[in-house]
């Protein structure tokens, strides 16, 4: 039977930020778990562009103060690594900057909505306006922050969602991951694909960073591709041997040992990750998303194995 959630403390709201190469400030807020996401701060010349923005408006009021305290003219642009909420509902309160993000950023984005905020009733979302790029692209496209060039790259098809892109700096090496790479929090690709997930590690593996900054979890460096990699790995292990001995996605995460990977955070993420495994190993090509159907099963079942509703600490 499940058990009563203990009341959700909220994670601090923090202003600080961390230079990761000259700069290149990454704005964390850890743990990192549900809609604890970190954005990127580019100044050069007097002049910035953010990386993502945050889920509620408490948090955006922080990343704002965070921005002007490093330079005073606000962000000329937002790049949105992906549609979902955490790293786009800030978007609202930086109205000088222009929103950029992948054709389907956009479009998923209007899809949704605030959707987001019935997941989590009882988070403090503040009063949100929604707000999708104004400027998108196919494939990539080069934003220029003073003197700092940022490559906007989709890795694609479909790895975390359909829309995943990543920022990359050559000359500093930093690479911006968006949600593909979450150092010591649990993947998850119910709205993308494990086999492209697996091939956007190769994209990502290929830029050459020195120095990553995830879409959640601490700044880390490119071994985190690896670590990521076996999680992936273990979970289509998983689903090849809970298929072939005929159980469901449910069963087999209560049966799964998922050694190294068991502490991650979130751990929940595996029922409908298994899900998407199990659907890709029946013929879903990686390009293909599942039914919504699928997808609110999935949710379902993972809420029932954890036994409570996920913890948002945002």
């Amino acid at each position: 039977m499940p058990h009563p959630a203990p009341a959700a403390v909220p994670a601090p709201v923090t202003d600080r930020t961390t230079e990761v190469a000259d700069g290149v400030h990454a704005f964390l807020q850890p743990p990192g778990g549900w809609c604890l996401n970190n954005a990127g701060v580019i100044v050069s010349e007097g002049r910035s562009a953010l990386v993502d923005t945050v889920a509620t408006q408490s948090r955006a009021r922080a990343l704002r103060r965070a921005a002007l305290r490093l330079t005073p003219a606000a962000p000329q642009a937002v790049v949105n690594t992906h549609f979902h909420g955490d790293h786009a509902f800030g978007n609202h309160l930086f109205p000088e900057a222009l929103v950029v993000g992948h054709e389907r950023t956009r479009t998923e984005m209007i899809a949704s909505g605030l959707h987001l905020t019935g997941l989590w009733p009882d988070v403090d979302w503040g009063t949100l306006t929604l707000v999708p790029p104004a400027l998108t692209f196919r494939d990539a496209l080069t934003l220029h922050v003073g003197s700092v060039r940022a490559e906007v790259v989709h890795v694609g098809p479909r790895a975390h969602t359909s829309n995943d892109s990543v920022v990359w700096l050559p000359e500093q090496k930093v690479l911006f991951t968006g949600d593909l790479v979450m150092p010591g929090v649990t993947p998850f690709f119910l709205m993308g694909s494990l086999a492209g997930s697996l091939e956007a590690l190769e994209r990502l593996r290929a830029f050459g960073a020195t120095t990553v900054v995830p879409g959640h979890g601490p700044v880390c460096g490119p071994k985190v591709f690896d670590t990521v990699e076996g999680y992936l790995r273990r979970v289509a292990e998983l689903a090849a041997q809970g298929r072939a001995a005929g159980l469901t996605p449910v069963q087999t995460a209560r049966e799964a040992d998922l050694g190294p990977y068991a502490d991650l955070l979130d751990s929940e993420r595996l029922v409908p990750n298994l899900h998407r495994a199990y659907a890709e190993l029946a013929g879903t090509e990686a390009a293909e998303a599942l039914p919504m159907p699928v997808m609110e099963q999935a949710l379902g079942e993972m809420i029932a194995y954890h036994g409570r509703p996920p913890h948002c600490l945002a």
